[in-house]
């Protein structure tokens, strides 16, 4: 038998690999030291790639269906082999057989937490997590940058990777994207969407892997965080501060003496308030003097009464009011409570506090 006849008969003449597991993503198919001849069949099924490799060079790529190996068929192989015809003689090559299904399901998240600008909160720490889904769409850029020579490559080689790139891309666009921190739960699937046409340009090019699905599960902030916009959700709530403040003197109307400190100086707030309701209605002319104060005694010397002009600070006006000193400050912030500003402290005036109570 001549040595083309014997190497003929230790040719392959049918590639093909049938995968039943779930988590490789590429495998190279055992030639078992075989040489490749003239006219064998590659098999390639749906969710499949097959990529030759010649000496540590790509050959061609074949998609699904089945290929007969001749040199038409391999323009790659035959330049790399020189063949200036057709050959006769088999040859070895590498195949490697790359899935190209979807995996769904895998999981990512912030190992440390993503730093991000919010216009209510400031500087806030956010971490999040949630799951994707990929498919490799650049055979020849998986195997380069990822797989290697690995004869069996599996998910779970690759997932870290992937986690530490895809945490990297979306904290940068989540730093970027200047969402406030209460919106981002009620927009999660935008992110999730928003971040595809960021992220996959990066891992096309850098895996040859392309993103089909991210979802956001979850962004959470510390525990501060959390508290302030609990907060802010009551004053939703509430309504309008104005408002809740002159129901909550009202109510205190109805129980004198059982408020205490604050709930006489709700009393004094709303006696006062109404004193000048009255004025301005036309119940009070001429020197007639206001009726008795809630809890206050049958007549006061005029020269008891405080100046218009007297400045009071945020906390006694809050005390005064029968609120806390946060909600005399939001009041003061939105510019429904007038204020001056002395140096680096608010003074609010009693013809402001006034006007407040009347709305």
């Amino acid at each position: 038998m001549s040595i083309l006849n014997f190497l003929k008969g230790q040719a392959l003449e049918v590639i093909e690999w049938n995968d039943d597991s779930r988590d490789t993503l590429s495998y190279r198919w055992p030639d078992e030291d075989k040489a490749i001849k003239r006219g064998a069949q590659l098999i390639v099924r749906e969710s499949q790639a097959a990529q030759f490799v010649y000496l540590g060079e790509f050959g061609d790529t074949f998609g699904p269906g089945k290929h007969t190996l001749v040199t038409e068929n391999i323009p790659i192989l035959t330049k790399l082999k020189s063949w200036k015809y057709a050959f006769d003689v088999p040859f070895k090559a590498d195949v490697y057989y790359v899935v190209t299904r979807t995996f769904t399901g895998n999981k990512w998240g912030t190992a440390n937490p993503v730093m991000m600008r919010d216009p209510d909160f400031g500087i806030v720490r956010a971490r999040a997590y949630g799951i994707y889904d990929f498919k490799i769409v650049e055979p020849r850029t998986f195997l380069k940058e990822v797989a290697g020579t690995d004869n069996h490559f599996r998910l779970d080689e690759f997932q870290e990777t992937m986690r530490s790139k895809i945490i990297s891309v979306f904290s940068e666009a989540l730093a970027s994207s200047k969402v406030p921190v209460l919106d981002v739960a009620m927009r999660y699937g935008e992110l999730g969407d928003a971040l595809l046409p960021v992220i996959n340009p990066i891992t096309r090019a850098k895996y040859g892997i392309e993103i089909t699905n991210f979802v956001v599960e979850n962004v959470s902030v510390p525990p501060e965080v959390e508290q302030a916009i609990d907060k802010r959700s009551s004053m939703g709530a509430i309504g309008n501060l104005n408002d809740y403040v002159k129901f909550q003197l009202a109510q205190g109307l109805g129980q004198p003496g059982g408020g205490g400190a604050s709930g006489t100086a709700a009393e004094l707030a709303v006696g006062f308030g109404l004193a000048q309701q009255l004025m301005k209605d036309g119940g009070l002319t001429g020197a007639a003097t206001p009726p008795p104060l809630p809890g206050a005694p049958a007549t006061q010397p005029a020269a008891a009464a405080a100046p218009a002009f007297e400045l009071l600070s945020p906390a006694d006006a809050a005390k005064l009011l029968g609120v806390s000193e946060a909600d005399v400050m939001a009041s003061v912030t939105d510019g429904s409570l007038k204020a001056k500003k002395i140096g680096s402290a608010y003074r609010i005036t009693k013809t402001a506090l006034d006007e407040f109570l009347k709305g």
